[in-house]
């Protein structure tokens, strides 16, 4: 279960803590998008205990959009760098079976 709580001095901040699951995904996406555009805002993390992988993509491309991740745990910095690292490999397919991969070496 995730837990919310909205806090502004000046910019906003969500401070988040429990697990963030797929179905978080889209409430956080909805009170994200009613802050002001402009606005500075951030994510604080400090007190989060699980992600998923629909999780870290998310918070991924919050700090591309620029959206600050506060007290982000170390395992999940990790878990972001490595989602970037292989969306941005260049897919290629096996010539045995014709299925894309990601080029791991």
């Amino acid at each position: 279960m995730l837990r919310i709580q909205r806090s502004s001095n000046p910019g906003v901040v969500f401070s988040l803590s429990g697990r963030i699951e797929i179905e978080d995904v889209t409430e956080l996406q909805r009170l994200l998008s009613l802050e002001a555009a402009g606005q500075g805002v951030a994510l604080d993390l400090q007190d989060i205990t699980l992600v998923d992988r629909d999780a870290v993509k998310f918070l991924a491309r919050c700090e591309a959009e620029s959206i600050e991740l506060e007290n982000c745990p170390a395992y999940v910095r990790q878990w972001i760098a490595a989602e970037r690292n292989r969306r941005s490999q260049p897919m290629r397919r096996t010539a045995e079976r014709g299925v894309p991969r990601t080029d791991q070496s």
